[in-house]
């Protein structure tokens, strides 16, 4: 029989389509036939094409001046960094505010085919140390009271660019979606007096048929209620409100780990589209015990339809146990 299964942090319920439930096998793609190289002459991210982006906000430079890690404003930006935040209503029902914020990308890596997965745990930690301190550096402006960072890897996962890259957004007001999912995790802490994912992380390191691997101060698992096959969480076993207050030897775990996993996605499931985002509570609540930052990577397996577009509920044909017991 089906399973409908709710995520205690967010109170979202999750179709578990046991009566159609895949092997995880069958999500496998065939090998690709061609080759990503190392260089291309039409990529505006890649050696001799600095012209093509906007100029550099911040780069990593040898003493010979190659770059081996840049952040450029978006070309093509949803937001912009110029004016204030000030909110206008018009009858007091239409409510609008100018768009003010920024729209970075990180270009990681000089070679237009060296992404997570395939990289050195040395050059992970790179380009998850310029994710902290874009964040901090973004956080910082008073303006901003969301920073949110993200990866799309393939076209089915909303890339126009191949060349790896991430995407940093900080906007002047929290979604509705985030301000749900805080919501949701302050009611559990008040309910409870407890962390409702340091709750789930104790949880699964007991029960451990949804943990895909643990070690240097990170847990990943298959979530419980996962909205998707594979869709897979990334916890700092220390509790922390915030990216932002993430320690030097915490985001040496996290890239470490963060480097395994989508190996894993590389290997196991032959490098799928996916979305990644950092989820973290706002920097002004860094202290905070009812949040706890953390990853979720949503490997673009199946595409939702009208049922999950008309009722918010995803319908997953893959079991998490069996999706972390593939992916170990």
């Amino acid at each position: 029989m089906p399973e409908i299964r709710q995520n205690p942090a967010t109170k979202e319920w999750v179709i578990v389509a046991t009566e159609r439930a895949r092997r995880p096998e069958e999500f496998v793609k065939p090998a690709k036939k061609s080759r990503v190289p190392r260089f291309s002459t039409k990529c505006p991210f890649c050696p001799g094409h600095e012209d093509q982006t906007p100029p550099e906000i911040a780069s990593n430079r040898n003493a010979r001046g190659a770059w081996s890690l840049r952040v450029v404003p978006n070309r093509f930006p949803a937001l912009v960094p110029e004016g204030d935040s000030l909110r206008e209503e018009d009858h007091d029902l239409f409510r609008k505010m100018p768009g003010v914020g920024r729209h970075e990308v990180i270009i990681e890596t000089p070679l237009h085919n060296a992404s997570f997965g395939r990289i050195a745990d040395e050059k992970a930690l790179e380009i998850v140390s310029a994710y902290h301190n874009r964040y901090r550096q973004l956080s910082a402006d008073k303006r901003f009271k969301l920073v949110t960072i993200f990866r799309n890897n393939g076209r089915e996962a909303g890339t126009s660019l191949e060349h790896p890259h991430s995407q940093i957004v900080a906007t002047p007001v929290v979604p509705l979606h985030i301000r749900h999912r805080l919501e949701e995790a302050t009611r559990f802490y008040d309910d409870n007096g407890a962390c409702v994912f340091c709750t789930i992380i104790d949880r699964e390191r007991k029960e451990k048929k949804r943990v895909v691997m643990e070690g240097d101060g990170f847990i990943v698992i298959e979530p419980f209620a996962s909205r998707s096959p594979f869709e897979t969480w990334i916890l700092p076993l220390a509790h922390r409100a915030t990216f932002g207050v993430a320690t030097p030897e915490e985001l040496a775990g996290f890239a470490r780990t963060l480097n395994r996993v989508l190996g894993k996605f590389v290997e196991g499931l032959r490098d799928p589209a996916y979305n990644m985002v950092i989820q973290t509570a706002p920097q002004s609540e860094e202290d905070e015990d009812y949040f706890h930052w953390h990853v979720k990577i949503f490997p673009r397996m199946t595409t939702p339809a009208g049922f999950e577009l008309g009722t918010g509920v995803y319908i997953n044909t893959v079991l998490p146990e069996a999706a972390a017991d593939f992916l170990r």
